[in-house]
């Protein structure tokens, strides 16, 4: 789950020599191999009408929760044509980023932590933007033309026109599902002002499985297609800036940041298998890093841990409380010290989650000696309702 507010750039190239369309297609596609992209498609402003619907009930339904930057201007989001009005065709692109091993399997081993696979290597934004931007200078530079790319950062539903452009169909997860890479594609897209060929559209190619649906911890998906981000662990653990709700504490396991449980589900991962030359690298610090050793990050060595990495956008506090619930549901009694070590941490949103896992690991008897003498001294009264909360 991902949106937000920049990421676009204008580029113009000089005027030379136009193109038979289909030629240029052809040329662009690839060009779009060369420059490290697993598919290409085309498609045109109004071709995701059907999907704006949806998304305006999503919206209506309260179902994205605090992203209030989904629900602005949502005219803009829609239709391509609300974001730029002299956009002609939409060319989407995808970059494989399957996994080399399965992403559920740390899931069983409860002290150490869950980070979503997308979120293991260098933040793909920045990468692929470059690829976009690589692209969209070759394509002026061949035809006169004028171009805006964009990389999940702006009001562009790249998901549907991922599918208007047949790179994949919208599972029941909600997420895009390729034929060729399963659930495993960066998406991004560059809008023209040029006249290009589209592909027909993909069809919905889900049958009756419902392996994405029934997998989910949280109980996220109230229907087939249709998601409630507020039961999201991906927006739980990335969006939400609060305390976690309690009733999903239990059911995020170890998952510090994002979720991978619905995309690897899918049973058409095994086909992402082909373009594994081309997925991005996950770091090794990150594939199962320790809960211990990351609750004792302080700022620093967060940012030093997480330097061009799409964590880091969540801050060292917000971190933490998803490491601390991690902790609470590790079993592990010996990670009651660093939870007991946060207490006196300076950000009340790591105090909170510090005696909720204290809650899950310690007796009741020191439970219950240590609450007196912290709810006294406790100024926050969202850290003292975590403390009677769990009487």
């Amino acid at each position: 789950m991902a949106g937000g507010r920049a990421g676009v750039a204008d580029l113009r190239g000089p005027r030379l020599l136009n193109s038979d369309p289909t030629e240029l297609k052809t040329a662009l596609a690839s060009e779009a191999r060369a420059l490290g992209f697993d598919c290409i498609g085309i498609t045109q402003p109004g071709m995701i009408e059907n999907a704006g619907k949806h998304f305006l009930e999503f919206i209506a339904s309260g179902g994205h929760g605090d992203m209030d930057w989904l629900a602005a201007q949502p005219e803009r989001r829609v239709d391509p044509r609300g974001l730029w009005q002299d956009v002609r065709s939409v060319i989407m692109l995808g970059v494989n980023y399957g996994p080399d091993q399965d992403p559920l399997a740390i899931l069983q081993q409860r002290t150490r932590a869950a980070i979503s696979v997308y979120a293991q290597g260098d933040d793909y934004h920045d990468l692929i933007k470059k690829r976009l931007k690589a692209l969209a200078r070759w394509l002026v530079a061949t035809v006169p033309s004028e171009v805006k790319v964009f990389v999940d950062t702006a009001a562009v539903m790249e998901k549907p026109l991922a599918q208007a452009a047949h790179l994949g169909w919208q599972g029941k997860h909600t997420n895009l599902v390729s034929r060729e890479f399963g659930s495993w594609l960066f998406l991004g897209a560059i809008y023209t002002t040029l006249e290009l060929p589209r592909d027909d559209a993909e069809i919905d190619h889900c049958g009756s499985c419902r392996a994405c649906l029934d997998i989910c911890p949280t109980a996220a998906f109230p229907a087939p297609y249709k998601l409630d981000a507020r039961r999201c662990i991906s927006y739980l653990t990335i969006e939400n800036k609060g305390p976690i709700p309690r009733e999903f504490r239990k059911g995020i396991g170890n998952r510090i940041y994002g979720c991978d449980d619905c995309l690897a589900a899918c049973p058409w991962n095994k086909f992402a298998q082909e373009g594994r030359e081309a997925k991005l690298a996950a770091r090794d610090a990150l594939r199962a890093p320790g809960l211990g050793e990351l609750a004792r990050l302080d700022d620093a060595s967060f940012r030093a841990l997480f330097t061009k990495s799409p964590v880091k956008r969540i801050g060292r506090d917000r971190f933490l409380r998803n490491v601390l619930i991690a902790i609470g549901n590790s079993g592990d009694a010996a990670l009651a010290d660093e939870a007991r070590r946060l207490l006196e941490d300076a950000s009340p949103l790591v105090r909170g989650a510090a005696v909720w896992a204290l809650g899950q690991l310690v007796s009741r008897e020191e439970f219950d000696a240590m609450r007196a003498t912290a709810i006294a001294r406790e100024r926050d009264d969202g850290v003292c309702e975590e403390w009677l909360a769990a009487s």
